[in-house]
């Protein structure tokens, strides 16, 4: 992998992936009737994890390759997954989240799934309110679980009866300790990819261990509080127990962009890790 990315590489690689996914849709399956509790909508909320980020090549979102709602082939996704129990569910499938998105986020997104009759909806949200500025500029864990708590009520408030799937934050202090010792990592990074981690990745000195530290701290207290709402949800809201968090994240299921968002590969894991606690996978 060279050192450098120039703009033409870039793009060479963009065409390259958009040529890959050609035809790469989910193709019809045969009709059917859906097995007995089978989700007739599927909805995802969250940040740019799971709209497929960076995974097309191009640092941008890519739908397809969603862990939750890709339709693509290079992905077997919890929609893909479900639309083999029911062939009903083709085109049902709606992708709420977005870059950049905080926890204070979720309500919106959550009324959108709402509007979708949503009977089956998943949230991996808090990257963002850990990855600021700065230590003191990510959201108090306080304030976290309020908006949480604010987006599920949404939820279970309009739709009493869906299933729900809450993911933990992935182990984005793991990726630091694979990856700061490598030039091509270190040097996206700097460019400003989650600085309250990834700010000068190669310092040893006191403070940029201690605020690293911090970072991992912050993730774990907000996975407490993804795991406390989704218990206080109630029977209809499931927590992946941490399976995501303990996923392995090396440098080859980050794209080779950012050295930060899931590649497909990486997409493929998160599929495969959360499928397990979605109710759906016995």
């Amino acid at each position: 992998m060279p050192g450098r990315w120039t703009t033409a590489a870039v793009c060479l690689l963009a065409l390259v992936a958009l040529a890959c996914e050609a035809g790469s849709e989910v193709t019809p399956r045969p009709t059917g009737s859906a097995p007995p509790g089978s989700p007739k909508v599927v909805a995802a909320l969250g940040d740019s994890i799971t709209t497929g980020f960076g995974s097309c090549l191009v640092l941008t979102s890519c739908e397809r390759n969603s862990w939750s709602t890709g339709s693509g082939l290079r992905v077997d996704s919890h929609y893909r997954r479900l639309l083999d129990r029911n062939p009903g569910l083709r085109d049902k499938a709606y992708n709420h989240a977005r870059p950049g998105a905080r926890a204070a986020a979720l309500a919106g997104q959550a009324e959108a799934a709402v509007r979708d009759r949503a009977d089956y909806v998943t949230v991996l949200i808090g990257a963002n309110d850990a990855c600021r500025g700065t230590i003191e500029a990510m959201t108090p864990v306080a304030e976290f679980r309020a908006e949480v708590d604010r987006g599920l009520r949404v939820l279970r408030d309009g739709r009493p009866k869906a299933r729900v799937l809450v993911v933990s934050i992935p182990n984005l202090y793991r990726l630091w300790e694979v990856g700061h010792d490598d030039s091509r990592a270190a040097r996206a990074w700097r460019r400003g990819v989650c600085p309250a981690l990834l700010a000068d990745p190669t310092s040893t000195a006191p403070a940029d261990r201690a605020r690293r530290a911090a970072f991992k701290e912050r993730v774990a207290a907000y996975n407490r509080q993804l795991s406390a709402a989704c218990r206080a949800y109630g029977s209809r809201c499931r927590y992946d127990g941490g399976a995501v968090h303990r996923v392995k994240f090396d440098l080859d299921l980050v794209n080779p962009l950012d050295y930060f968002h899931p590649n497909t590969a990486g997409q493929s894991r998160l599929a495969e890790v959360t499928w397990r606690s979605s109710g759906y996978a016995d």
